[in-house]
Protein backbone atom coordinates (compact mmCIF):
# COMPACT_ATOMS: atom_id res chain seq x y z
CA UNK A 1 0.00 0.00 0.00
CA UNK A 2 2.26 2.74 -1.27
CA UNK A 3 1.56 6.20 -2.66
CA UNK A 4 4.36 5.97 -5.23
CA UNK A 5 1.98 4.96 -8.01
CA UNK A 6 2.34 5.96 -11.62
CA UNK A 7 -0.28 8.13 -13.30
CA UNK A 8 -2.53 6.12 -15.56
CA UNK A 9 -2.24 6.82 -19.30
CA UNK A 10 -5.36 8.49 -20.77
CA UNK A 11 -6.63 5.39 -22.55
CA UNK A 12 -6.31 3.20 -19.46
CA UNK A 13 -8.04 5.84 -17.35
CA UNK A 14 -10.80 6.07 -19.96
CA UNK A 15 -11.33 2.30 -19.74
CA UNK A 16 -11.82 2.55 -15.99
CA UNK A 17 -14.25 5.44 -16.35
CA UNK A 18 -16.15 3.58 -19.06
CA UNK A 19 -17.45 0.93 -16.65
CA UNK A 20 -19.52 3.02 -14.20
CA UNK A 21 -20.28 5.62 -16.88
CA UNK A 22 -21.46 2.91 -19.29
CA UNK A 23 -23.84 1.49 -16.70
CA UNK A 24 -25.18 4.97 -15.90
CA UNK A 25 -25.79 5.83 -19.57
CA UNK A 26 -27.40 2.44 -20.18
CA UNK A 27 -29.69 3.05 -17.19
CA UNK A 28 -30.78 6.37 -18.67
CA UNK A 29 -31.34 4.93 -22.13
CA UNK A 30 -32.94 1.60 -21.16
CA UNK A 31 -35.04 2.90 -18.29
CA UNK A 32 -36.30 6.18 -19.70
CA UNK A 33 -35.55 6.64 -23.41
CA UNK A 34 -36.33 3.19 -24.85
CA UNK A 35 -39.75 3.12 -26.53
CA UNK A 36 -40.40 -0.60 -26.00
CA UNK A 37 -39.34 -3.10 -23.31
CA UNK A 38 -37.44 -5.11 -25.94
CA UNK A 39 -35.43 -2.04 -26.93
CA UNK A 40 -34.66 -1.35 -23.29
CA UNK A 41 -33.37 -4.86 -22.76
CA UNK A 42 -31.18 -4.63 -25.88
CA UNK A 43 -29.64 -1.41 -24.58
CA UNK A 44 -29.12 -2.93 -21.14
CA UNK A 45 -27.44 -6.05 -22.54
CA UNK A 46 -25.22 -3.93 -24.76
CA UNK A 47 -24.22 -1.65 -21.89
CA UNK A 48 -23.45 -4.63 -19.63
CA UNK A 49 -21.38 -6.30 -22.36
CA UNK A 50 -19.36 -3.13 -23.02
CA UNK A 51 -18.76 -2.63 -19.30
CA UNK A 52 -17.54 -6.22 -18.99
CA UNK A 53 -15.20 -5.81 -21.95
CA UNK A 54 -13.77 -2.60 -20.48
CA UNK A 55 -13.25 -4.29 -17.09
CA UNK A 56 -11.46 -7.24 -18.73
CA UNK A 57 -9.18 -4.97 -20.77
CA UNK A 58 -8.43 -2.90 -17.66
CA UNK A 59 -7.39 -5.99 -15.72
CA UNK A 60 -5.17 -7.13 -18.60
CA UNK A 61 -3.53 -3.71 -18.73
CA UNK A 62 -3.03 -3.86 -14.97
CA UNK A 63 -1.21 -7.18 -15.27
CA UNK A 64 1.12 -5.69 -17.90
CA UNK A 65 1.82 -2.24 -16.45
CA UNK A 66 1.09 -2.64 -12.75
CA UNK A 67 -1.06 -0.47 -10.46
CA UNK A 68 -1.64 3.22 -11.01
CA UNK A 69 -3.77 6.23 -10.15
CA UNK A 70 -5.89 8.66 -12.10
CA UNK A 71 -5.87 11.80 -9.97
CA UNK A 72 -7.97 14.32 -11.87
CA UNK A 73 -8.66 17.98 -11.08
CA UNK A 74 -10.39 18.95 -7.85
CA UNK A 75 -14.16 18.79 -8.07
CA UNK A 76 -14.83 20.41 -4.69
CA UNK A 77 -12.70 22.65 -2.49
CA UNK A 78 -14.28 22.73 1.00
CA UNK A 79 -12.48 25.80 2.35
CA UNK A 80 -9.24 24.89 4.05
CA UNK A 81 -10.09 21.18 4.13
CA UNK A 82 -8.87 18.47 1.74
CA UNK A 83 -10.12 18.67 -1.83
CA UNK A 84 -12.34 16.08 -3.50
CA UNK A 85 -10.59 14.81 -6.62
CA UNK A 86 -11.91 12.66 -9.44
CA UNK A 87 -9.45 9.99 -8.39
CA UNK A 88 -9.57 6.35 -9.52
CA UNK A 89 -7.45 3.50 -8.20
CA UNK A 90 -6.28 0.70 -10.50
CA UNK A 91 -4.73 -2.09 -8.45
CA UNK A 92 -5.19 -5.83 -8.00
CA UNK A 93 -8.14 -5.42 -5.62
CA UNK A 94 -10.00 -2.92 -7.82
CA UNK A 95 -9.29 -4.89 -11.01
CA UNK A 96 -10.48 -8.19 -9.54
CA UNK A 97 -13.63 -6.68 -8.06
CA UNK A 98 -14.45 -4.71 -11.22
CA UNK A 99 -14.25 -7.82 -13.40
CA UNK A 100 -16.33 -9.79 -10.88
CA UNK A 101 -19.05 -7.11 -10.72
CA UNK A 102 -19.23 -6.66 -14.49
CA UNK A 103 -19.38 -10.42 -15.15
CA UNK A 104 -22.15 -11.02 -12.61
CA UNK A 105 -23.98 -7.94 -13.87
CA UNK A 106 -23.83 -9.20 -17.46
CA UNK A 107 -25.19 -12.60 -16.43
CA UNK A 108 -28.01 -11.13 -14.34
CA UNK A 109 -29.09 -8.69 -17.07
CA UNK A 110 -29.35 -11.57 -19.52
CA UNK A 111 -31.21 -13.78 -17.04
CA UNK A 112 -33.66 -11.03 -16.05
CA UNK A 113 -35.26 -10.50 -19.46
CA UNK A 114 -37.01 -13.89 -19.82
CA UNK A 115 -37.63 -14.04 -16.07
CA UNK A 116 -39.57 -10.75 -16.04
CA UNK A 117 -41.32 -11.22 -19.38
CA UNK A 118 -44.85 -9.84 -19.08
CA UNK A 119 -44.24 -8.13 -15.72
CA UNK A 120 -45.14 -4.50 -15.29
CA UNK A 121 -42.46 -2.00 -14.36
CA UNK A 122 -39.64 -3.42 -16.49
CA UNK A 123 -38.17 0.05 -17.30
CA UNK A 124 -37.99 0.81 -13.58
CA UNK A 125 -36.30 -2.54 -12.95
CA UNK A 126 -33.68 -1.88 -15.64
CA UNK A 127 -33.00 1.60 -14.36
CA UNK A 128 -32.50 0.42 -10.77
CA UNK A 129 -30.42 -2.61 -11.80
CA UNK A 130 -28.02 -0.65 -13.99
CA UNK A 131 -27.72 2.19 -11.47
CA UNK A 132 -26.85 -0.38 -8.79
CA UNK A 133 -24.09 -1.78 -10.99
CA UNK A 134 -22.84 1.74 -11.75
CA UNK A 135 -22.66 2.62 -8.05
CA UNK A 136 -20.87 -0.63 -7.15
CA UNK A 137 -18.36 -0.12 -9.98
CA UNK A 138 -17.60 3.41 -8.80
CA UNK A 139 -17.24 2.20 -5.23
CA UNK A 140 -14.58 -0.37 -6.10
CA UNK A 141 -12.66 2.04 -8.33
CA UNK A 142 -12.61 5.30 -6.41
CA UNK A 143 -9.59 6.49 -4.47
CA UNK A 144 -11.56 9.15 -2.58
CA UNK A 145 -13.18 8.44 0.77
CA UNK A 146 -16.08 10.83 0.22
CA UNK A 147 -16.87 9.42 -3.21
CA UNK A 148 -16.66 5.92 -1.71
CA UNK A 149 -19.23 6.88 0.93
CA UNK A 150 -21.55 8.43 -1.66
CA UNK A 151 -21.29 5.34 -3.88
CA UNK A 152 -21.91 3.16 -0.81
CA UNK A 153 -25.16 5.06 -0.11
CA UNK A 154 -26.19 5.15 -3.80
CA UNK A 155 -25.78 1.37 -4.06
CA UNK A 156 -28.20 0.84 -1.20
CA UNK A 157 -30.78 3.32 -2.53
CA UNK A 158 -30.73 1.84 -6.05
CA UNK A 159 -31.00 -1.67 -4.64
CA UNK A 160 -34.04 -0.61 -2.62
CA UNK A 161 -35.90 -0.04 -5.89
CA UNK A 162 -35.15 -3.63 -6.91
CA UNK A 163 -36.19 -5.10 -3.55
CA UNK A 164 -39.56 -3.31 -3.81
CA UNK A 165 -40.14 -4.29 -7.45
CA UNK A 166 -43.15 -6.37 -6.39
CA UNK A 167 -44.71 -3.40 -4.62
CA UNK A 168 -47.94 -5.26 -3.86
CA UNK A 169 -46.29 -7.95 -1.74
CA UNK A 170 -46.38 -6.88 1.92
CA UNK A 171 -43.59 -9.28 2.93
CA UNK A 172 -41.31 -7.86 0.23
CA UNK A 173 -41.96 -4.32 1.47
CA UNK A 174 -41.32 -5.30 5.09
CA UNK A 175 -37.99 -6.95 4.25
CA UNK A 176 -36.92 -3.95 2.13
CA UNK A 177 -37.97 -1.59 4.93
CA UNK A 178 -35.85 -3.44 7.49
CA UNK A 179 -32.92 -3.45 5.10
CA UNK A 180 -33.39 0.28 4.47
CA UNK A 181 -33.20 1.08 8.19
CA UNK A 182 -30.13 -1.11 8.78
CA UNK A 183 -28.40 0.45 5.76
CA UNK A 184 -29.05 3.99 6.96
CA UNK A 185 -27.41 3.17 10.29
CA UNK A 186 -24.47 1.66 8.38
CA UNK A 187 -24.26 4.87 6.32
CA UNK A 188 -24.08 6.99 9.47
CA UNK A 189 -21.32 4.79 10.88
CA UNK A 190 -19.34 4.99 7.66
CA UNK A 191 -19.71 8.78 7.35
CA UNK A 192 -18.70 9.20 10.99
CA UNK A 193 -15.66 6.99 10.50
CA UNK A 194 -14.60 8.89 7.37
CA UNK A 195 -15.02 12.22 9.16
CA UNK A 196 -12.69 11.03 11.92
CA UNK A 197 -10.23 9.70 9.36
CA UNK A 198 -10.08 12.98 7.48
CA UNK A 199 -9.75 15.07 10.63
CA UNK A 200 -6.91 12.85 11.89
CA UNK A 201 -5.01 12.08 8.68
CA UNK A 202 -5.73 15.29 6.75
CA UNK A 203 -6.60 13.73 3.39
CA UNK A 204 -9.52 12.21 1.53
CA UNK A 205 -7.34 10.15 -0.80
CA UNK A 206 -7.40 6.50 0.26
CA UNK A 207 -3.83 5.66 -0.75
CA UNK A 208 -2.43 8.66 1.11
CA UNK A 209 -4.62 8.08 4.18
CA UNK A 210 -3.56 4.45 4.48
CA UNK A 211 0.12 5.36 4.02
CA UNK A 212 -0.10 7.97 6.81
CA UNK A 213 -1.95 5.56 9.10
CA UNK A 214 0.63 2.83 8.49
CA UNK A 215 3.46 5.20 9.35
CA UNK A 216 1.98 6.12 12.75
CA UNK A 217 3.71 4.35 15.65
CA UNK A 218 0.40 4.11 17.53
CA UNK A 219 -3.06 4.97 16.18
CA UNK A 220 -4.61 7.86 18.13
CA UNK A 221 -7.99 7.56 19.83
CA UNK A 222 -9.81 9.23 16.93
CA UNK A 223 -8.33 6.76 14.46
CA UNK A 224 -9.30 3.83 16.65
CA UNK A 225 -12.86 5.17 16.88
CA UNK A 226 -12.92 5.52 13.08
CA UNK A 227 -11.84 1.89 12.68
CA UNK A 228 -14.60 0.75 15.04
CA UNK A 229 -17.23 2.73 13.13
CA UNK A 230 -16.05 1.36 9.78
CA UNK A 231 -16.05 -2.20 11.14
CA UNK A 232 -19.59 -1.72 12.51
CA UNK A 233 -20.72 -0.35 9.14
CA UNK A 234 -19.32 -3.43 7.38
CA UNK A 235 -21.09 -5.74 9.84
CA UNK A 236 -24.42 -4.06 9.13
CA UNK A 237 -23.84 -4.09 5.37
CA UNK A 238 -23.08 -7.82 5.47
CA UNK A 239 -26.27 -8.62 7.45
CA UNK A 240 -24.63 -9.98 10.58
CA UNK A 241 -26.55 -10.99 13.70
CA UNK A 242 -28.89 -9.67 15.00
CA UNK A 243 -29.87 -7.52 11.95
CA UNK A 244 -29.69 -10.43 9.51
CA UNK A 245 -33.42 -10.98 9.01
CA UNK A 246 -33.84 -8.79 5.94
CA UNK A 247 -31.28 -10.87 4.06
CA UNK A 248 -33.36 -14.00 4.64
CA UNK A 249 -36.67 -12.36 3.77
CA UNK A 250 -35.71 -10.55 0.54
CA UNK A 251 -36.49 -13.84 -1.20
CA UNK A 252 -39.80 -12.08 -1.98
CA UNK A 253 -37.90 -10.04 -4.58
CA UNK A 254 -37.29 -11.44 -8.11
CA UNK A 255 -34.72 -14.24 -8.25
CA UNK A 256 -32.15 -12.20 -10.28
CA UNK A 257 -32.34 -9.51 -7.59
CA UNK A 258 -31.61 -12.14 -4.95
CA UNK A 259 -28.64 -13.30 -7.02
CA UNK A 260 -27.34 -9.73 -7.37
CA UNK A 261 -27.71 -9.06 -3.66
CA UNK A 262 -26.23 -12.31 -2.36
CA UNK A 263 -23.49 -12.55 -4.99
CA UNK A 264 -22.51 -8.90 -5.10
CA UNK A 265 -23.90 -6.10 -2.98
CA UNK A 266 -23.82 -7.88 0.37
CA UNK A 267 -20.06 -8.46 -0.13
CA UNK A 268 -19.26 -4.74 -0.11
CA UNK A 269 -18.59 -4.74 3.62
CA UNK A 270 -15.74 -7.16 3.00
CA UNK A 271 -14.38 -5.03 0.16
CA UNK A 272 -14.43 -1.96 2.41
CA UNK A 273 -12.40 -3.74 5.08
CA UNK A 274 -9.89 -5.05 2.55
CA UNK A 275 -9.45 -1.61 0.97
CA UNK A 276 -8.95 -0.01 4.41
CA UNK A 277 -7.11 -3.02 5.79
CA UNK A 278 -4.20 -1.05 7.22
CA UNK A 279 -6.51 0.93 9.46
CA UNK A 280 -8.50 -1.96 10.93
CA UNK A 281 -5.49 -4.29 11.26
CA UNK A 282 -3.83 -1.87 13.69
CA UNK A 283 -6.84 -1.44 16.02
CA UNK A 284 -7.36 -4.44 18.35
CA UNK A 285 -10.91 -3.39 19.31
CA UNK A 286 -12.01 -3.35 15.66
CA UNK A 287 -10.34 -6.73 15.10
CA UNK A 288 -12.14 -8.21 18.10
CA UNK A 289 -15.50 -6.82 16.96
CA UNK A 290 -15.14 -8.39 13.51
CA UNK A 291 -13.84 -11.74 14.74
CA UNK A 292 -16.40 -12.22 17.52
CA UNK A 293 -19.50 -11.05 15.64
CA UNK A 294 -18.42 -12.72 12.38
CA UNK A 295 -17.66 -16.08 13.97
CA UNK A 296 -20.88 -16.11 16.03
CA UNK A 297 -22.89 -15.32 12.92
CA UNK A 298 -21.13 -18.01 10.91
CA UNK A 299 -21.69 -20.68 13.60
CA UNK A 300 -25.34 -19.81 14.29
CA UNK A 301 -26.24 -19.49 10.59
CA UNK A 302 -24.56 -22.83 9.81
CA UNK A 303 -26.66 -24.52 12.49
CA UNK A 304 -29.87 -22.82 11.35
CA UNK A 305 -29.22 -24.06 7.80
CA UNK A 306 -29.61 -27.63 9.07
CA UNK A 307 -33.29 -26.93 9.86
CA UNK A 308 -34.23 -25.47 6.45
CA UNK A 309 -35.84 -27.31 3.55
CA UNK A 310 -36.52 -24.31 1.26
CA UNK A 311 -33.61 -24.04 -1.18
CA UNK A 312 -33.65 -20.22 -1.41
CA UNK A 313 -34.00 -19.72 2.34
CA UNK A 314 -31.16 -22.16 2.92
CA UNK A 315 -29.03 -20.24 0.41
CA UNK A 316 -29.84 -17.00 2.24
CA UNK A 317 -28.68 -18.42 5.57
CA UNK A 318 -25.60 -19.73 3.76
CA UNK A 319 -24.83 -16.19 2.63
CA UNK A 320 -25.20 -14.95 6.19
CA UNK A 321 -22.72 -17.59 7.40
CA UNK A 322 -20.26 -16.94 4.56
CA UNK A 323 -20.29 -13.19 5.20
CA UNK A 324 -19.56 -13.85 8.87
CA UNK A 325 -16.60 -16.04 7.93
CA UNK A 326 -15.29 -13.42 5.49
CA UNK A 327 -15.50 -10.65 8.10
CA UNK A 328 -13.82 -12.91 10.63
CA UNK A 329 -10.93 -13.36 8.17
CA UNK A 330 -10.67 -9.58 7.84
CA UNK A 331 -10.55 -9.26 11.61
CA UNK A 332 -7.73 -11.80 11.72
CA UNK A 333 -5.80 -9.77 9.15
CA UNK A 334 -6.17 -12.39 6.39
CA UNK A 335 -7.36 -9.93 3.76
CA UNK A 336 -6.06 -11.99 0.85
CA UNK A 337 -8.08 -15.02 1.93
CA UNK A 338 -11.07 -12.75 2.54
CA UNK A 339 -10.86 -11.59 -1.10
CA UNK A 340 -10.54 -15.19 -2.29
CA UNK A 341 -13.58 -16.07 -0.19
CA UNK A 342 -15.50 -13.09 -1.58
CA UNK A 343 -14.85 -14.01 -5.22
CA UNK A 344 -15.57 -17.72 -4.76
CA UNK A 345 -18.75 -17.06 -2.79
CA UNK A 346 -20.01 -14.51 -5.32
CA UNK A 347 -19.62 -16.88 -8.26
CA UNK A 348 -21.07 -19.84 -6.39
CA UNK A 349 -24.04 -17.94 -4.99
CA UNK A 350 -24.93 -16.30 -8.31
CA UNK A 351 -25.00 -19.74 -9.93
CA UNK A 352 -26.92 -21.26 -7.01
CA UNK A 353 -29.70 -18.68 -7.10
CA UNK A 354 -30.05 -18.59 -10.86
CA UNK A 355 -30.29 -22.41 -10.98
CA UNK A 356 -32.48 -22.78 -7.88
CA UNK A 357 -35.28 -24.15 -10.06
CA UNK A 358 -33.26 -27.32 -10.60
CA UNK A 359 -33.65 -28.13 -6.89
CA UNK A 360 -36.94 -29.93 -7.62
CA UNK A 361 -35.24 -32.31 -10.03
CA UNK A 362 -32.34 -32.89 -7.64
CA UNK A 363 -34.76 -33.64 -4.81
CA UNK A 364 -36.57 -36.22 -6.95
CA UNK A 365 -33.27 -37.92 -7.73
CA UNK A 366 -32.42 -38.07 -4.03
CA UNK A 367 -35.81 -39.61 -3.28
CA UNK A 368 -35.21 -42.36 -5.83
CA UNK A 369 -31.73 -43.09 -4.46
CA UNK A 370 -31.37 -45.67 -1.67
CA UNK A 371 -31.44 -44.34 1.88
CA UNK A 372 -28.08 -43.45 3.33
CA UNK A 373 -27.20 -44.44 6.86
CA UNK A 374 -26.27 -41.73 9.33
CA UNK A 375 -22.59 -41.07 9.89
CA UNK A 376 -21.43 -42.32 13.27
CA UNK A 377 -19.60 -40.10 15.72
CA UNK A 378 -16.42 -42.13 15.45
CA UNK A 379 -16.25 -41.84 11.68
CA UNK A 380 -17.11 -38.12 11.90
CA UNK A 381 -14.26 -37.48 14.34
CA UNK A 382 -11.90 -39.57 12.24
CA UNK A 383 -12.75 -37.44 9.21
CA UNK A 384 -11.95 -34.29 11.19
CA UNK A 385 -8.61 -35.69 12.40
CA UNK A 386 -7.62 -36.77 8.90
CA UNK A 387 -8.60 -33.34 7.58
CA UNK A 388 -6.40 -31.63 10.18
CA UNK A 389 -3.47 -33.86 9.24
CA UNK A 390 -3.91 -33.10 5.54
CA UNK A 391 -4.23 -29.33 6.07
CA UNK A 392 -1.25 -29.23 8.45
CA UNK A 393 0.92 -31.03 5.92
CA UNK A 394 -0.13 -28.64 3.15
CA UNK A 395 0.64 -25.59 5.30
CA UNK A 396 4.09 -26.92 6.15
CA UNK A 397 4.79 -27.60 2.46
CA UNK A 398 4.30 -23.88 1.84
CA UNK A 399 6.54 -23.00 4.81
CA UNK A 400 3.71 -21.67 6.96
CA UNK A 401 4.54 -22.40 10.59
CA UNK A 402 2.01 -22.12 13.46
CA UNK A 403 4.18 -19.74 15.50
CA UNK A 404 4.59 -17.35 12.57
CA UNK A 405 0.98 -17.40 11.28
CA UNK A 406 -1.39 -18.47 14.08
CA UNK A 407 -4.42 -16.82 12.47
CA UNK A 408 -3.80 -18.66 9.22
CA UNK A 409 -3.58 -21.97 11.07
CA UNK A 410 -6.86 -21.19 12.87
CA UNK A 411 -8.58 -20.70 9.52
CA UNK A 412 -6.84 -23.84 8.30
CA UNK A 413 -8.48 -25.71 11.19
CA UNK A 414 -11.87 -24.58 9.89
CA UNK A 415 -10.93 -25.84 6.43
CA UNK A 416 -9.88 -29.18 7.90
CA UNK A 417 -13.16 -29.60 9.80
CA UNK A 418 -15.11 -28.62 6.67
CA UNK A 419 -13.50 -31.58 4.87
CA UNK A 420 -14.90 -34.04 7.41
CA UNK A 421 -18.10 -34.88 5.46
CA UNK A 422 -16.02 -35.66 2.37
CA UNK A 423 -13.45 -37.75 4.22
CA UNK A 424 -15.84 -39.51 6.61
CA UNK A 425 -18.92 -40.23 4.56
CA UNK A 426 -18.97 -39.79 0.79
CA UNK A 427 -15.73 -41.48 -0.22
CA UNK A 428 -15.87 -44.20 2.46
CA UNK A 429 -19.34 -45.28 1.33
CA UNK A 430 -18.14 -45.51 -2.28
CA UNK A 431 -15.52 -48.10 -1.34
CA UNK A 432 -12.69 -49.29 -3.55
CA UNK A 433 -10.07 -46.65 -4.30
CA UNK A 434 -12.45 -43.76 -3.70
CA UNK A 435 -11.24 -43.13 -0.12
CA UNK A 436 -7.71 -42.62 -1.47
CA UNK A 437 -9.07 -40.37 -4.22
CA UNK A 438 -10.93 -38.32 -1.62
CA UNK A 439 -7.78 -38.02 0.47
CA UNK A 440 -5.78 -36.90 -2.57
CA UNK A 441 -8.48 -34.38 -3.48
CA UNK A 442 -8.47 -32.96 0.06
CA UNK A 443 -4.69 -32.62 -0.06
CA UNK A 444 -4.80 -30.87 -3.43
CA UNK A 445 -7.47 -28.48 -2.15
CA UNK A 446 -5.41 -27.59 0.91
CA UNK A 447 -2.27 -27.03 -1.20
CA UNK A 448 -4.18 -24.74 -3.59
CA UNK A 449 -5.75 -22.85 -0.68
CA UNK A 450 -2.45 -22.01 1.00
CA UNK A 451 -0.79 -21.41 -2.34
CA UNK A 452 -3.40 -18.82 -3.25
CA UNK A 453 -2.79 -17.20 0.13
CA UNK A 454 0.90 -16.80 -0.68
CA UNK A 455 0.25 -15.51 -4.21
CA UNK A 456 -2.61 -13.14 -3.37
CA UNK A 457 -0.88 -11.63 -0.33
CA UNK A 458 2.02 -10.58 -2.56
CA UNK A 459 -0.14 -9.49 -5.50
CA UNK A 460 -2.41 -7.38 -3.32
CA UNK A 461 0.49 -5.88 -1.40
CA UNK A 462 -0.99 -7.03 1.91
CA UNK A 463 1.82 -9.26 3.14
CA UNK A 464 3.05 -6.65 5.63
CA UNK A 465 -0.29 -5.10 6.63
CA UNK A 466 -0.92 -5.31 10.35
CA UNK A 467 0.49 -7.76 12.86
CA UNK A 468 -0.78 -11.01 14.27
CA UNK A 469 -4.12 -10.73 16.09
CA UNK A 470 -4.39 -11.26 19.82
CA UNK A 471 -3.95 -14.93 20.83
CA UNK A 472 -7.36 -14.83 22.51
CA UNK A 473 -9.02 -14.15 19.15
CA UNK A 474 -7.22 -17.08 17.53
CA UNK A 475 -8.31 -19.37 20.38
CA UNK A 476 -11.88 -18.02 20.08
CA UNK A 477 -12.02 -18.95 16.40
CA UNK A 478 -10.69 -22.45 17.01
CA UNK A 479 -13.08 -23.14 19.90
CA UNK A 480 -16.11 -21.71 18.04
CA UNK A 481 -15.73 -23.86 14.96
CA UNK A 482 -14.68 -26.93 16.93
CA UNK A 483 -17.95 -26.57 18.88
CA UNK A 484 -19.86 -26.24 15.60
CA UNK A 485 -18.16 -29.41 14.34
CA UNK A 486 -19.11 -31.35 17.47
CA UNK A 487 -22.75 -30.20 17.46
CA UNK A 488 -23.17 -30.96 13.75
CA UNK A 489 -21.65 -34.39 14.24
CA UNK A 490 -23.94 -35.18 17.17
CA UNK A 491 -27.05 -34.06 15.30
CA UNK A 492 -26.07 -36.08 12.21
CA UNK A 493 -25.43 -39.17 14.32
CA UNK A 494 -28.59 -38.86 16.44
CA UNK A 495 -31.13 -36.80 14.44
CA UNK A 496 -33.89 -37.75 16.91
CA UNK A 497 -31.75 -37.40 20.02
CA UNK A 498 -32.27 -35.06 22.94
CA UNK A 499 -29.77 -32.49 21.65
CA UNK A 500 -31.35 -32.31 18.20
CA UNK A 501 -34.88 -32.08 19.61
CA UNK A 502 -33.85 -29.39 22.06
CA UNK A 503 -32.03 -27.25 19.52
CA UNK A 504 -34.46 -27.61 16.61
CA UNK A 505 -37.23 -25.19 17.72
CA UNK A 506 -34.73 -22.47 18.58
CA UNK A 507 -32.63 -22.90 15.46
CA UNK A 508 -35.70 -23.12 13.21
CA UNK A 509 -36.76 -19.75 14.63
CA UNK A 510 -33.26 -18.29 14.23
CA UNK A 511 -33.01 -17.86 18.02
CA UNK A 512 -35.88 -15.33 17.65
CA UNK A 513 -33.36 -12.56 16.98
CA UNK A 514 -35.11 -11.31 13.86
CA UNK A 515 -38.45 -11.18 15.66
CA UNK A 516 -36.99 -8.80 18.21
CA UNK A 517 -35.41 -6.65 15.50
CA UNK A 518 -38.67 -6.58 13.51
CA UNK A 519 -40.63 -5.41 16.52
CA UNK A 520 -38.06 -2.70 17.18
CA UNK A 521 -38.19 -1.41 13.61
CA UNK A 522 -42.00 -1.34 13.61
CA UNK A 523 -42.01 0.66 16.82
CA UNK A 524 -39.41 3.15 15.63
CA UNK A 525 -40.54 3.49 12.00
CA UNK A 526 -43.47 1.34 10.79
CA UNK A 527 -43.37 0.18 7.18
CA UNK A 528 -45.92 1.53 4.71
CA UNK A 529 -47.89 -1.36 3.28
CA UNK A 530 -50.37 -1.39 0.37
CA UNK A 531 -53.74 -0.05 1.45
CA UNK A 532 -55.55 -2.99 -0.12
CA UNK A 533 -53.60 -5.61 1.84
CA UNK A 534 -54.09 -6.55 5.44
CA UNK A 535 -51.01 -6.24 7.58
CA UNK A 536 -49.39 -9.68 7.52
CA UNK A 537 -48.38 -11.50 10.61
CA UNK A 538 -44.76 -10.72 11.25
CA UNK A 539 -42.44 -13.56 12.21
CA UNK A 540 -42.77 -12.43 15.82
CA UNK A 541 -46.48 -13.28 15.83
CA UNK A 542 -46.30 -16.71 14.22
CA UNK A 543 -46.99 -19.32 16.89
CA UNK A 544 -45.92 -22.22 14.67
CA UNK A 545 -42.23 -21.63 15.21
CA UNK A 546 -42.25 -20.66 18.90
CA UNK A 547 -40.67 -23.11 21.27
CA UNK A 548 -41.79 -23.50 24.87
CA UNK A 549 -40.12 -20.90 27.00
CA UNK A 550 -39.18 -18.72 24.03
CA UNK A 551 -39.50 -14.93 24.33
CA UNK A 552 -42.95 -13.69 23.41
Amino acid sequence: MTTLLADLPPLRAALLCAVPLGYALAALAAGSLARTPQAGWRLARGGAALAGAAALLSLGWLLVQGPGLMRGPALLLPGAGPAVHRSLYSDALAGTMLLLVSFIGWVIVGYSQPYLAGERGQPRYLRCLLLTLAAVSLLVLTNNLLVLALAWIATSLALHGLLTFFDRRPQALIAAHKKFLASRVADLFLLGGIALLVSTLGTLEIDQAMAVAQALPQPPAALQAAALLIAASALLKCAQLPVHGWLIQVMEAPTPVSALLHAGVVNLGGFLLIRLGTLVADVPAAQALLVVVGSITAVVAALVMMTRISIKVSLAWSTCAQMGFMLMQCGLGLHDLALLHLVAHSLYKAHAFLTAGAAVEQNRLRQMAPAVAAVGVGRWLLGGLVGMAVVSAAALVWGLKPAEAPALWAVGLVLALAMAPLLSATTLRAGGLWPLAGLAGAGALALVYFGLHVVLSRWLGLAAVGGNPAPALVVWVGVSFAALFVVQGAVRAWPQGRLARGLYPWLFAGLYLDELFTRLTFRLWPARLPATSATPATPATRPATRAPGAPS
